[in-house]
């Protein structure tokens, strides 16, 4: 008689990100290093069970090659036009397309991972964790976020901490059996 060996899937859990790449981006670098978004990309999926994450940013043409290694990497990207500002700098508020997208999505996924330390997300999060479907808030900067979140730090995650595991390393840098 012969023994079935039973294959069982690990049940991942459907959750999704959402991320406003621009407060990522400023406060990571503010700290002095520089986030590898592939490596965030996996550290989602495999802490955080994350299928979908949602990369929100202010579209500049000139940034075209960045954009397909991020969509390469595993993020949706969700533009945002942009407008030049007299300074040169091109300015792209992306908070209301994120707002959106998470209600639209709403339906798809278990849990929502919310990144940002901008305030003006408060309602959203605010919103996820009254109905169960906040995963969690991740903070860049636990030196330099929103008062409105200080309610609810069981619900917060800071980035501060992952930078051995999420920095980008120069090629140059790189050693065969790790970094230099």
């Amino acid at each position: 008689m012969k023994t079935k060996k039973i294959r069982r899937r690990r049940k991942t859990a459907n959750n999704s990100t959402f991320i406003d790449s621009q407060n990522l981006n400023l406060a990571i670098r503010e700290q002095g290093w520089i986030l590898d978004f592939r490596k965030f990309r996996k550290y989602l999926r495999d802490k955080y069970h994350v299928t979908k994450a949602f990369l929100f940013i202010g579209y500049v043409a000139e940034n075209q090659a960045m954009y397909t290694q991020l969509q390469e990497s595993g993020y949706i990207l969700v533009f945002k036009p942009t407008l030049t500002l007299p300074s040169g700098v091109p300015k792209g508020n992306v908070d209301a397309e994120l707002v959106l997208h998470a209600m639209i999505e709403y339906r798809n996924y278990a849990k929502a991972l919310i990144v940002t330390g901008d305030g003006d997300f408060h309602c959203l999060v605010d919103y996820l964790s009254k109905n169960g479907k906040l995963l969690k808030l991740m903070i860049p900067n636990r030196k330099k976020f929103s008062s409105l979140y200080r309610k609810m730090m069981d619900n917060i995650v800071f980035m501060n901490d992952l930078r051995r595991k999420l920095a980008y390393v120069p090629k140059k840098k790189r050693k065969k059996g790790g970094i230099t």
